[in-house]
């Protein structure tokens, strides 16, 4: 083998380690977090949590397991009632619509898909959905981080584009001890 030739080997084997060592550094190197140091992250944070919820008359309604995951970004619900009912929601802080989702999901097939802002320690969901009959209703969620450190969920629900609503829920989050 000339000198050339060695020489090219040599390169060629020196630029494959750097190529497997960066590869390693990259592989070792944790993917970014912007979830968790972004404040809008981390507005829905007072709900995260294991809860017992009452009703206004003070009885169980059900429980509910908070916790963030997929990096902090979601804020993961699981609901299970006091009656059988279950669900679960994805709530997320979608960065390019500056605005909060929340995706719900329960064991009688409904879906709700609601768009909300955080102020004033209230977290505030809005949208539609349509029954089979095509009727749409109005969707009003509010959080509320009460001082006490529980919180206050209150669903109201319009049949008539929002000139009346009625409640559909109001529940008080207590942290279980």
């Amino acid at each position: 083998m000339t000198s050339s030739a060695l020489k090219c080997a040599g390169l060629s084997l020196l630029i494959l380690c750097a190529t497997s060592c960066l590869d390693a550094a990259r592989a070792q190197t944790p993917p970014p977090t912007p979830c968790k140091s972004r404040p809008e992250h981390r507005q829905f944070d007072f709900w995260v949590g294991e809860w017992d919820v009452l009703n206004p008359r003070g009885q169980q309604a059900g429980t509910n397991s908070v916790q963030l995951i997929l990096g902090d970004c979601v804020v993961f619900e699981n609901w299970t009632g006091a009656r059988g009912s279950s669900g679960k929601s994805f709530n997320v802080y979608n960065a390019a619509k500056g605005k909060w989702q929340q995706t719900w999901v329960d064991n009688s097939g409904g879906v709700l898909e609601l768009t909300g802002d955080y102020q004033d320690d209230r977290m505030r969901f809005t949208g539609e959905t349509k029954g089979a009959d095509g009727k749409v209703t109005l969707e009003r969620l509010t959080f509320t981080r009460l001082g006490d450190g529980r919180v206050r969920q209150f669903w109201e629900q319009s049949a008539d584009g929002g000139k009346t609503w009625t409640v559909a829920f109001d529940g008080t989050y207590v942290r279980k001890k």
